[in-house]
């Protein structure tokens, strides 16, 4: 999937349907420096905005992945291509998202027990003794917050009994019990409990 092609090409249509990058913006609900970054190849837009953007300009989301308009005898296969490209940069996101996940939890965990060591261990009054566990607790907290949350959307769970895969609600990641990456979950097609593994195809 080109970015850079994909960008011309929604520029060239928002020019085609006499709109600015600030018009496209306002009818899309966000700002125009976001239409700049699809212009200029940065990114791409979001699931969100992909729909009203090709209502907006006039082309299928087919169209806008392929960056060009797509003949009709194409068709076909270039929704092939483009699905197949979509999903293969959904995988290579989702393991930059659980390598994130691991460096930040190494990145704030160390700094908390340092902080509790600290705590521990050196003569300081009270007060500040309880400060420094609080933080280093606080620490703890948003990093599994965060932690899990990357968890939750990276990738998939898959069913150990009918392989069914599917994203879980957060707080269904939250509560389970886990090995790991491995959680002890109820399968939303099937029904049965059982260890549901990540994973990312």
């Amino acid at each position: 999937m080109d970015q850079i092609k994909i960008g011309m090409f929604i520029q060239e249509r928002r020019k085609e349907v006499g709109l600015t990058q600030s018009e496209l913006a306002e009818k899309l609900n966000i700002t125009d420096r976001a239409i700049s970054k699809w212009e200029r190849g940065i990114c791409l837009p979001d699931a969100s905005n992909m729909q009203e953007l090709c209502s907006i300009l006039n082309i299928s989301i087919n169209d806008l992945f392929s960056g060009e308009i797509v003949d009709m005898n194409d068709n076909e296969k270039k929704l092939e291509e483009n699905l197949l490209e979509v999903a293969r940069l959904k995988e290579e996101q989702d393991k930059k998202l659980l390598k994130i996940e691991i460096a930040m939890g190494i990145l704030c965990i160390v700094p908390a027990f340092v902080l509790i060591f600290l705590a521990a261990y050196l003569d300081m009054q009270v007060w500040l003794r309880i400060v420094l566990i609080v933080l280093a607790l606080i620490i703890i907290l948003v990093v599994c917050v965060i932690a899990l949350r990357i968890e939750q959307v990276a990738g998939y769970y898959e069913c150990p009994k009918c392989h069914h895969k599917y994203v879980p609600e957060y707080k269904r990641v939250l509560f389970a019990m886990h090995i790991n990456r491995t959680r002890y979950m109820k399968c939303p097609n099937c029904g049965k409990r059982g260890w549901h593994k990540k994973v990312l195809k």
